[in-house]
């Protein structure tokens, strides 16, 4: 039971990063006979203090990038929030100090891809975050209700669903460079919404596995820079969240 509480299929909360904090806590209470305080561990609280205090970076730097970025920034931003979101994978102890780093490099991503949207498209910022943060607060109804069981079976195939996707997008990517487009990916039409309308509804489902890693991760008493990896796992659903909206919108108010 203790192996399975860890199991989750979180893109960035993976079982690598959780089990090996739950273990290294557990190993060190052990070892020198002690039991962490409550303000050494991971809470809920703590985590959405933590998730409110990378979303208060993000906004800033998002705005900056709205009003006064280019597409180098951009680009610079969308690497630099990769790059970011792979170390804290590789090694989550350094949650704490890399995970406001990203915030603050993906906002100027989401600030200049939003300008990107807004001049193409009148209205469609405010349409986008009022449709992200609706679905995250359904999302929240949902799984506080208990209309959802976030279940071993249920992550895996979210999971399964978020990786096919990020294949066929990494595809996608590499295709822009040889002359190869993946058909309806980027297109309008039925199919071409049809297909934004499931990636959305993937991207929504990913937040109940990030709420779900809130609640484990304060129930072992993973070790407080969980707190960090915990927000950054949010976030980092909610951007793609966000992104997902504005394509979708695009494609609508194109055809």
């Amino acid at each position: 039971m203790a192996n399975n509480l860890f199991k989750s299929n979180n893109p960035i909360l993976n079982d690598k990063s959780i089990s090996k904090s739950k273990t290294a806590s557990h190993q060190q209470e052990h070892n020198f006979g002690i039991t962490k305080a409550d303000n050494e561990v991971t809470t809920i609280k703590g985590a959405v203090d933590k998730t409110l205090m990378l979303f208060g970076l993000l906004l800033v730097t998002t705005l900056f990038s709205y009003y006064f970025g280019n597409q180098m920034l951009m680009i610079g931003g969308a690497i630099g929030g990769l790059i970011a979101v792979i170390v804290a994978v590789v090694k989550p102890t350094t949650a704490p100090i890399v995970a406001p780093i990203y915030a603050l490099l993906e906002g100027l991503f989401v600030g200049g891809i939003s300008a990107v949207y807004a001049a193409a498209f009148d209205g469609i910022v405010l349409q986008a975050v009022t449709l992200t943060f609706g679905t995250l607060l359904a999302m929240l109804v949902l799984y506080r209700s208990g209309l959802i069981k976030v279940t071993q079976k249920f992550r895996a195939g979210v999971m399964m669903a978020t990786g096919a996707i990020f294949f066929v997008y990494i595809l996608s990517f590499i295709g822009s460079f040889v002359g190869f487009n993946i058909p309806y990916l980027h297109e309008g039409g039925t199919i071409g919404i049809g297909i934004s309308v499931v990636i959305i509804a993937v991207a929504a489902l990913n937040l109940l596995l990030d709420f779900d890693m809130f609640e484990r991760a304060e129930q072992a008493r993973a070790p407080k820079y969980m707190e960090w990896m915990c927000a950054l796992g949010l976030l980092v659903t909610l951007v793609w969240l966000y992104i997902e909206f504005l394509r979708i919108l695009a494609k609508l108010k194109s055809d």
